[in-house]
């Protein structure tokens, strides 16, 4: 899985010109579900969703995770985050999950936020959103589990490691 989260003051996701999905100050949440995840990707997405200390503390440091600030998660799929740009002028989607394995994964991520107590607003699996968003920092970090990476070897990095 890969994640673009971006701490924000609100954010809100439309389809068809209805709001179906809206949030004040928390964490805007753009997931792919990538080939090959599943259940340990799901708890891993979960668990560094609500552990990440990605807010400011009273000294205006990082120091707090979502549910120490009481708030929210707007939770958007979007499998072109697992698109290729590497060759030519139109993206590779072979890394996306397919649509079915996806969106139930996709589900259990937000099942499992949730599950904790957390608010948790949703888009529009598969469908055509506008996606809205005030960036609070700006602050904005790509996570990603196991199955979302793709493989690296020894012989794909450069001399002398990273």
């Amino acid at each position: 899985m890969r994640a673009v989260i971006q701490r924000v003051s609100r954010a809100s996701v439309e389809v068809d010109g209805r709001i179906v999905g809206q949030i004040g100050p928390g964490l805007l949440v753009l997931l792919g579900v990538a080939k090959g995840d599943g259940e340990t990707d799901v708890r891993y997405m979960v668990e560094k969703l609500t552990t990440l200390r990605i807010f400011g503390d009273q000294q205006g440091k990082m120091n707090l995770c979502i549910g120490e600030v009481g708030g929210a998660l707007l939770v958007v799929s979007q499998f072109t985050l697992l698109g290729d740009t590497a060759k030519g002028r139109r993206p590779g989607f072979d890394r996306a999950a397919p649509p079915d394995v996806a969106r139930s994964l996709y589900e259990q991520v937000v099942a499992g936020l949730k599950g904790l107590g957390l608010q948790v607003e949703t888009g529009v699996f598969g469908a055509q959103m506008e996606v809205e968003l005030v960036n609070d920092g700006p602050v904005t970090f790509i996570i990603e589990s196991r199955g979302g990476r793709p493989a690296e070897t020894s012989s794909s990095l450069p001399q002398g490691g990273r």
